[in-house]
């Protein structure tokens, strides 16, 4: 379990960092294919990226403790902006699962973006720990 928890560490931190089509990780594990659904998916989060930066500065939507973007809050706005990113990261977590052959392992990959995403998140940013409290970065 700790090694499928590195491995995919290293698969979502890359994908987050280069969104490169062909990636090896280590010598034994490849981003196998860059898939039209994952690049629209990967362009789509890169468009929207400066309005979640927007929310998330007023507090408004923080990084929840599965890997997902929140709603912290009464906003149709963000709610909307939160469906989108959050549709389109589990295209990425569910493709990294698939590629790399790990069976039942979406909520492994889910909490591993979650810690990826907390550690980038700017001072302020609201996270969600992992035993559900939220807190200010």
């Amino acid at each position: 379990m700790r090694k499928m928890i590195h491995i995919i560490f290293v698969v979502l931190s890359a994908v987050i960092l280069f969104y490169s089509p062909s990636m090896s990780f280590a010598g034994q594990y490849d981003l196998k294919e860059m898939t039209p659904e994952v690049q629209a998916a990967l362009d789509s989060r890169r468009d929207r990226f400066e309005e979640l930066r927007q929310f998330k500065n007023q507090g408004i939507i923080g990084e929840n403790n599965r890997g997902y973007v929140e709603v912290l809050g009464d906003d149709p706005a963000a709610e909307s902006l939160v469906q989108a990113e959050n549709r389109d990261r589990k295209i990425v977590y569910t493709t990294v699962e698939k590629q790399n052959n790990l069976t039942d392992a979406l909520e492994t990959i889910e909490k591993v973006f979650a810690q990826v995403q907390r550690e980038k998140v700017q001072p302020g940013d609201k996270i969600q720990t992992e035993d559900g409290q939220w807190v200010t970065k």
